[in-house]
């Protein structure tokens, strides 16, 4: 029996590497669960979540070079659908909500001070300085 892509198959873990898992798959082929694949959170060590000859179940993602095969244990029993949801944004993320008159002003008030600044940096590196006008009676 052919493997095919998408796929769900078991497989035993032959050996570990920091950059992903090498799986044996039926039929005496092969297979590399890359680290990003393993858990659906961030992994720095992926021996806290594999070990050499556990028996996992994994989705065939798609074949490199000749029987090797790209695997995902991350995706196991989802639909196509679930694999990629959005993350969620936090309030934090989201601007402050206000009238257009507001984000107005608060725009033209930034665009002075980066101007000022501006300025004041391209005259000190030129060297002028402008003398203030006194005024007398």
């Amino acid at each position: 029996m052919p493997i095919e892509i998408g796929s769900e198959i078991e497989g035993k873990i032959t050996g570990i590497a920091n950059f992903g898992a090498f799986i044996e798959l039926p039929e005496g082929k092969a297979g590399l669960v890359h680290i990003s694949q393993v858990a659906d959170t961030y992994v720095k060590d992926i021996s806290k979540h594999l070990n050499v000859g556990d028996v996992v179940r994994v989705k065939v993602l798609g074949v490199a070079k000749g029987d090797k095969y790209d695997l995902s244990i991350k995706q196991v029993g989802k639909a196509a659908w679930e694999q990629r949801k959005p993350k969620p944004r936090d309030q934090n993320d989201r601007p402050t909500p206000g009238t257009f008159e507001d984000k107005i002003t608060q725009f033209l008030k930034q665009s002075d001070e980066k101007l000022q600044d501006f300025k004041r940096n391209r005259e000190s590196k030129q060297g002028i300085k402008k003398k203030k006008k006194r005024i007398t009676q």
